[in-house]
């Protein structure tokens, strides 16, 4: 099948789902927003042309990119706003740009940099910023890898803070995950909530994604133990049909609402119980997805989405 006929069929598939008319009268109903993330859909695209195609597909807010944005003079990025806003967007969460998972001298490399990222991020008024944490570790212990990620991301997150800027962390919910090296580390949401006690910083949060709370096996009741500001960002993914969950590999997902594997619609609405207000974004590492062109990728993406956001209409 070429890409093409890729294109066809995914989008023959959610030719059924809402329209995004359809999603708008429902608004009111949900303060979160559809977020365009290129990248994480198979897209290659800049900060410009991700705001041409999430304004193009009906998108709500868009990934900002800390490192484009840092180049950018005062008079582009005074441009750059004023195309936002004529679009009615507004920005998602920003990737963190410090590697803090890997060596010392990595992470001291990126530290000194993220002031110029950070206050980039803030000229441009970005609010979030976000990473994952990996659940395992082939030397440090829990506690040992436990204590790092305390230090580590207690600086970020005093770096960010002076741009006002908050920090979400994810925890990666696959047992053949964190199971794959010696030692075990984070990988649920109680887990995340005592790393994040233990930084004490105001300014850090959660990253949720559907797929890793169906992976570590929580529930609808887990998810409104969180208040709105506990939140920084929200992915939302399906899984494929015919594996179960102990044996579901983290990148071999499916898009939101393709298969129905995950609940969905409990998830969406514990974020709309809560009043969550920050960007949804899917993440499906999904190759028929990422192998098809650029666009009907991003209207594939948008569909699925609208789908998703109108079972909590």
């Amino acid at each position: 099948m070429n890409r093409r006929q890729m294109a066809a069929t995914c989008l023959g598939i959610v030719a059924s789902l809402p329209s995004s008319g359809a999603l708008n009268a429902a608004g009111p109903k949900r303060k979160f927003t559809m977020d365009l993330c290129p990248g994480r859909i198979g897209v290659g695209s800049d900060q410009l042309r991700t705001i041409e195609l999430a304004s193009q597909y009906g998108f709500e807010s868009v990934e900002p990119f800390g490192n484009a944005l840092v180049k950018l003079s005062d008079a582009e990025n005074a441009s750059l706003l004023e195309g936002l806003a004529a679009k009615n967007l507004v920005w998602g969460a920003a990737g963190l740009s410090v590697e803090f998972r890997q060596e010392a001298e990595r992470f001291d490399s990126d530290l000194k940099l993220l002031p110029n990222v950070a206050r980039a991020l803030q000229r441009a008024g970005v609010s979030r910023v976000g990473t994952w944490l990996m659940p395992n570790h082939a030397t440090l212990t829990y506690r040992k890898n436990f204590q790092r990620h305390v230090k580590r991301l207690r600086q970020i997150a005093d770096v960010l803070g002076d741009y006002g800027l908050s920090l979400g962390l994810e925890y990666v919910g696959p047992k053949t995950l964190w199971t794959k090296n010696r030692f075990v580390f984070v990988h649920t949401m109680e887990e995340t909530k005592e790393l994040l006690s233990e930084i004490g910083a105001s300014n850090v949060g959660f990253v949720l994604d559907s797929w890793h709370w169906y992976t570590a096996e929580e529930t609808k009741e887990e998810l409104l133990t969180l208040q709105a500001g506990d939140i920084i960002a929200v992915d939302l993914n399906d899984a494929p049909t015919g594996i179960a969950v102990a044996d579901q590999i983290d990148n071999r997902r499916e898009l939101p609402m393709a298969t129905g594997v995950i609940d969905i619609r409990s998830f969406l609405s514990a974020l709309v119980e809560i009043g969550y207000n920050g960007p949804v974004r899917a993440e499906p590492f999904n190759k028929p997805l990422n192998d098809l062109d650029d666009e009907p990728a991003v209207a594939a993406t948008a569909k699925a989405l609208n789908s998703a956001f109108a079972v909590v209409s």
